[in-house]
C-alpha cells in the first residue's frame, strides 16, 4: 500500500509491503483547490521513482489539504487512478490525517500549521471541524503563509526593524512590483507567502518575530481550539512545521489562553503510515 500525506507545499510518500516500510518519496503538494486533475497526473506521471512503482500499488490512501468535499476529493481520486491503476484509491482530508496521527485512545484535539491550518476534534470515531479553515486570504491564522503576508505587507509599509529589512533586501532583492506579481497575478500565492518562513526562522530570537509568532499562535488558538467545549480539558496536539519550529511561542501563547498541550510533530507521516500498518497491515 501507498501512504500519502500532502500539504499545499509538498506530499510526503511511503510505500508499504507486508507491513514494513519500503521506500520513501517527495513530490509537489496537491491541493484540489489550486490543481485539476491534470496538474496532479502530470506531476506524478512525470517523477520517474513514483512512475517506477505504479503498478507495484493495490492500495492508496491519501489524505490531503483541501480534500474536504466528495468533489474536491474526487479530482485528486481520478488523478490518482490514472497513475495507479491496479490500486483501490481513498481520499481524504489532512485534517483526518493529522487525527489518526496524534490520536492516544482518548478524545483529543488535533491542530495543523503548516503552509496552511486547521483544526478539529477526534475521538477515535468521530471527527468533528468546530470552524471551517478559511484560507490564506480569510484566515490560516498562525500558519506559514499567515506569517510571509505579515512579513511582507511590513516591509512594504517600511515597518521592519532596520536590521531585518536590510537582510531582506540582500536576501531577496525584490521589489513591490514582483511581490503583487507573485501574490496577485501568479498561482500558488499561498506557497510564495509560506516560502518566506526559512527567512523569518532565521530571526526567532528577535523580538519582532517572537512576538509576530506569539500573536498568529495565539490568534490561531482563540479561533480553531478555543471554539471547542471543555478544549482546556483535554489534550490538544499540533503537527507541521510551524509548530515545530516556534514550539517556544507555541507553548507560550497555549499557557496563556490555558490549553494543554500534548505532541508537537514536524510531519505526521511517520504516525500516520504506523497507523495504518497496525490497521492494514494485510494490504
Amino acid at each position: 500500500m501507498l501512504i500519502a500525506e500532502s500539504g499545499s507545499t509538498k506530499t510526503d510518500w511511503v510505500l508499504v509491503k507486508n507491513g514494513v516500510v519500503y521506500k520513501r518519496y517527495k513530490t509537489m503538494g496537491y491541493n484540489p483547490f489550486f490543481h485539476n486533475e491534470t496538474i496532479i497526473y502530470n506531476s506524478i506521471k512525470q517523477d520517474r521513482k513514483m512512475q517506477s512503482i505504479s503498478n507495484q500499488v493495490d492500495y492508496v490512501y491519501f489524505y490531503g489539504a483541501g480534500c474536504s468535499s466528495n468533489e474536491l476529493n474526487a479530482i485528486v481520486e481520478k488523478a490518482l487512478q490514472r497513475v495507479f491503476t491496479k490500486a483501490s484509491i481513498l481520499v481524504d482530508h489532512d485534517l483526518l490525517a493529522c487525527a489518526l496521527a496524534t490520536y492516544q485512545g482518548e478524545p483529543a484535539i488535533s491542530c495543523i500549521l503548516g503552509t496552511g491550518s486547521n483544526s478539529c476534534l477526534f475521538d477515535g470515531e468521530n471527527l468533528i471541524e468546530q470552524v471551517p479553515a478559511l484560507g490564506y486570504i480569510l484566515g490560516d491564522e498562525g500558519s506559514g503563509s499567515y506569517y510571509g503576508k505579515k512579513l511582507i505587507s511590513d516591509y512594504l509599509y517600511n515597518k521592519l526593524p532596520e536590521e531585518i529589512k536590510t537582510q531582506f533586501n540582500t536576501t531577496f532583492g525584490i521589489s513591490k512590483a514582483e511581490i503583487f506579481d507573485n501574490v496577485y497575478m501568479k498561482p500558488h500565492a499561498n506557497v510564495y507567502l509560506a516560502s518566506f518562513m526559512r527567512f523569518i526562522s532565521s530571526f526567532s530570537e528577535h523580538e519582532y518575530v517572537d512576538q509576530m509568532v506569539k500573536t498568529g499562535m495565539k490568534h490561531f488558538m482563540s479561533n480553531h481550539v478555543c471554539c471547542f467545549d471543555n478544549y482546556s480539558n483535554m489534550k490538544v496536539h499540533f503537527i507541521g512545521s510551524m509548530s515545530f519550529v516556534f514550539e517556544k511561542q507555541l507553548r507560550f501563547s497555549a499557557n496563556e489562553l490555558n490549553i494543554p498541550v500534548g505532541k508537537i510533530i514536524k510531519q505526521p507521516i511517520d504516525n500516520l503510515v504506523n497507523y495504518h500498518i497496525k490497521y492494514y497491515s494485510n494490504n
